[in-house]
């Protein structure tokens, strides 16, 4: 079963995810393969670099995330073209694994965590979509005091993002992160009982 994982910048998606993993799931962290994909004269790289340019690059080559960021994030037309450089390529990399995960263990329980899974219609290729939603002001304070970022530049992320309620219209299961771990990690116990058993069946 090939499930994806998704939520807002700071609703906790990453936390859920490493819950999941540590319950026996396997999870594929999309934007890890974001990072391996644009690793200097990588396909997605030669891509990149002939569509913005040289200066988006540090001394070593490698992409300067925060001049992308700034980029994309101002730009949308930008933004299009980035992700229509970087989904496919993170899309078949993500079929990979998972095919030699399930050749492995065909009852396997494997997440895709991924930000993007319904902005990029990656949610398509999963079996089931689970969101991981929070208040937004939990959300705010969340992104502020791990980024360092101002209240402003936060919700100005928040903004460029599919809303929460929206994503929940994808959803097969919402795992609320409003209160503290311990109730985050009985949440995703309770969705981690729900997909194996559905696997088993």
């Amino acid at each position: 079963m090939l499930i994806g994982l998704t939520g807002g910048i700071g609703s906790g998606k990453s936390l859920a995810a490493s819950i999941f993993r540590d319950l026996g799931a396997r999870v594929i962290d999309a934007d890890i393969l974001c990072r391996e994909l644009v690793l200097p004269k990588r396909p997605a790289w030669n891509e990149i670099v002939a569509h913005f340019g040289s200066e988006i690059l540090q001394d070593d080559e490698r992409l300067d995330r925060i001049k992308m960021a700034a980029l994309v994030f101002s730009d949308p037309a930008k933004k299009q073209i980035l992700e229509e450089i970087l989904h496919p390529k993170v899309f078949e990399e993500e079929r990979r694994i998972y095919q030699r995960i399930i050749d492995g263990d065909p009852n396997a329980v494997v997440i895709v965590d991924a930000a993007m899974l319904i902005e990029s219609g990656n949610y398509k290729n999963m079996d089931k979509v689970i969101v991981v939603r929070c208040r937004a002001e939990d959300q705010i304070e969340r992104v502020m005091k791990r980024n360092g970022w101002s209240r402003e530049k936060v919700i100005e992320r928040l903004n460029s993002q599919m809303s929460a309620e929206e994503k929940i219209s994808y959803a097969d299961f919402i795992i609320e992160n409003d209160v503290d771990l311990s109730v985050l990690r009985e949440n995703v116990c309770k969705v981690f009982k729900l997909l194996t058993v559905k696997v088993e069946e």
